[in-house]
């Protein structure tokens, strides 16, 4: 299903990019969304295993981008964040002698499949640096 860990992925990774050189804290980065910095730090976590930042403790520890942002795709962001969208199923097994629900749950299937292709072929053609010029 579709959360809000793309968006908070995007936001991190956008304010990273404004600050290339600097350790952004996750206190500076949570404030920056209106969140727990708990919640920045799993995001973070994430990140880090997929080697697009790296941290470090103390004083003047934080975050930054270990990649530039001409080098990292929304679709490899996305990617990092979601397997695959989906817009759920039915919680109740559909009735296999129907017409529609014998094959509703393969057509959603091929449904989401397509979206999926069509999200990384929009996302790939972005860089995080064109997203961030945004702003």
């Amino acid at each position: 299903m579709i959360s809000g860990k793309f968006a908070i992925t995007i936001h991190i990774l956008t304010l990273l990019s404004k600050f290339p050189e600097d350790y952004l804290s996750s206190e500076f980065i949570a404030g920056s969304m209106n969140l727990h910095p708990v919640l920045v730090r799993k995001e973070i976590a994430n990140l880090k295993k997929n080697n697009i930042v790296e941290s470090k403790e103390g004083k003047n520890g934080g975050t930054k981008l270990l990649k530039s942002a001409s080098n990292i795709s929304l679709d490899s962001i996305f990617k990092m964040t979601f397997d695959t969208v989906t817009l759920g199923f039915s919680k109740n097994e559909p009735n296999p002698d129907c017409p529609v629900g014998k094959k509703i749950n393969e057509n959603l299937v091929n449904l989401y499949e397509n979206i999926n292709e069509k999200i990384s072929l929009q996302l790939s053609g972005i860089s995080l640096e064109e997203f961030s010029n945004k702003f």
